[in-house]
C-alpha cells in the first residue's frame, strides 16, 4: 500500500509539472500574460492562421466579467532609445470581439510615471475583422526608464496578432499619445469669481 500511494504521489508531480510546462510552454518566448484578469484568457500560438510567416500569438476570451481584460506583452529597457520617437507596428485580426481591443504602448519613467501612452482606446478594433496593420506612435522622454508593449483584449472574443516591429521614426511622424501635455495658465485666473 505505502509502495502504491508513492508511485501515485510521483506520477501526480510527473502529471503537474507537464501540465504547468504545457501552459508556460503557451507563452510565445520573450512576452508574458497580465491583465486585470489574466486567467480568464488564453493565451498561445496558432500555427493554422497567421498574416506572414508560419505562426501568430492569440488572445482569447475564456469568461472574464465586464471591464476585465487580458494581455500579452513585453517590458524592456529605455536606455537604447532615450530622445527618440518609436513607432509600435503590427497585425490584428479579430473574431466576434464584443468588448474592445488594440495594440499598446507605454513608457514608463521613475516610481513607474506614465510618460506616454496609448492603448487604441479611441480607435478600438470590435467584432470580425481581418488582417489590418495599426501603428502606435510615442516619444521616448530622456528620463524613461522602461518601454512597455502588447496586445490587449478587453471582455468576450478572439484576437490573432502577426509581425510586430518595433522602429525609430522621425519627428515627422505625428504622435499618438493619449496622454496629453497639462497647459496651465501663467499667472491665477478669476480668484474672485466675478467673471464668467
Amino acid at each position: 500500500m505505502k509502495k502504491l500511494l508513492v508511485a501515485f504521489a510521483v506520477i501526480t508531480i510527473i502529471l503537474t509539472t507537464f501540465i504547468i510546462a504545457n501552459i508556460d510552454d503557451q507563452i510565445p518566448k520573450g512576452w508574458f500574460a497580465a491583465g486585470s484578469n489574466p486567467s480568464e484568457y488564453e493565451i498561445g500560438i496558432d500555427n493554422s492562421i497567421f498574416e506572414n510567416g508560419h505562426s501568430c500569438a492569440y488572445i482569447k476570451s475564456k469568461a472574464p466579467k465586464e471591464n476585465e481584460f487580458g494581455t500579452l506583452m513585453q517590458t524592456i529597457s529605455a536606455e537604447n532609445y532615450l530622445g527618440k520617437r518609436l513607432q509600435l507596428s503590427g497585425y490584428v485580426k479579430s473574431e466576434s470581439v464584443n468588448g474592445w481591443s488594440g495594440i499598446w504602448m507605454r513608457i514608463d519613467g521613475e516610481n513607474n510615471q506614465q510618460l506616454g501612452f496609448d492603448n487604441m482606446r479611441d480607435r478600438t478594433i470590435k467584432g470580425t475583422t481581418d488582417w489590418k496593420k495599426y501603428e502606435i506612435v510615442l516619444d521616448v522622454p530622456t528620463n524613461s526608464k522602461t518601454i512597455n508593449y502588447g496586445v490587449l483584449l478587453g471582455g468576450n472574443g478572439k484576437v490573432w496578432f502577426d509581425n510586430f516591429k518595433l522602429d525609430e521614426v522621425d519627428k515627422s511622424v505625428q504622435v499618438t499619445n493619449l496622454i496629453k501635455e497639462n497647459k496651465f495658465p501663467s499667472q491665477p485666473i478669476n480668484l474672485n469669481f466675478e467673471e464668467k
